[in-house]
């Protein structure tokens, strides 16, 4: 690791056009050195142009993987810390919901893979959920049995258990907190750290996406499904997280932490 903290934003942005300007102030005011993002809803040549290279702030690589109005994730870092990424999508990854940037840090550090990643909700096709969290369990192992340094962050629509859901929002049978989708986000979990939880284990009131009606965002009645994983070394380092409720209207928060 260098001597300095290194920032990790991961931000569900809900339509990357629709949010291009808060986005650069979120950069502007975080200065962040891994940024992810989820359900950009764009392709390449859809992007607004001060957001193509992320150059109008800080200076990124960027590994873009989007398709037209629906889905799209993307990782982003920064210059003079990290070398040059290389992309890589797993098999099981469709709808452009999955991207890994293999990298290195520039002042040495051995090897890493930054994973953004949008799990499907399951409203439409249940199974189709299922069968995705399914390839989820040997996926965080494969890339550790490389020697890699592994994040993954992102929306895993899925709370992890009732805590993470508003009391009011909680409900027997309801998708993303059923039993089969926790068990599998376990499984998934198995040799890496939530670190949002890890660092506030009792707080009730951690919450990430929140409904767009009755104020349920001013109030607080939401759902934690946004989440950030590590392998344990690199989780120890965590000095910071963070979730900007206060910032956007994107329907998620950013998830803001500091490791190293």
């Amino acid at each position: 690791m260098r001597k300095s903290a290194v920032k990790l934003i991961t931000w569900n942005v809900n339509g990357i056009r629709a949010r291009e300007n808060e986005l650069l102030s979120l950069l502007a005011d975080e200065k962040p050195d891994v940024l992810m993002l989820q359900e950009t809803k764009a392709t390449l040549e859809q992007l607004p142009a001060t957001l193509y290279g992320l150059t109008a702030i800080l200076d990124y690589h960027s590994i873009w993987h989007g398709s037209a109005g629906y889905s799209g994730v993307s990782v982003h870092l920064r210059k003079g810390v990290f070398e040059r990424p290389k992309d890589a999508h797993p098999a099981f990854d469709y709808e452009t919901r999955v991207v890994e940037a293999h990298t290195k840090l520039v002042s040495g550090g051995g090897a890493w893979v930054f994973v953004s990643m949008y799990l499907p909700n399951g409203g439409k096709d249940f199974d189709a959920k299922l069968k995705f969290m399914r390839a989820l369990g040997a996926y965080p192992k494969a890339l550790g049995d490389e020697g890699k340094t592994v994040v993954i962050a992102g929306d895993l629509n899925v709370a992890r258990a009732d805590i993470d859901v508003h009391r009011s929002q909680r409900k027997v049978g309801l998708i993303g907190q059923r039993p089969e989708e926790r068990d599998l986000l376990e499984k998934f979990f198995a040799g890496l750290v939530d670190v949002g939880r890890a660092r506030a284990p009792d707080d009730k009131q951690l919450f990430t996406w929140w409904p767009y009606w009755r104020n349920a965002r001013e109030r607080n009645v939401g759902w934690r499904i946004d989440y950030v994983l590590m392998n344990e070394p690199l989780a120890t380092t965590v000095t910071d997280v963070r979730v900007r409720r206060d910032f956007g209207t994107s329907d998620h928060a950013p998830v803001i932490v500091a490791f190293g």
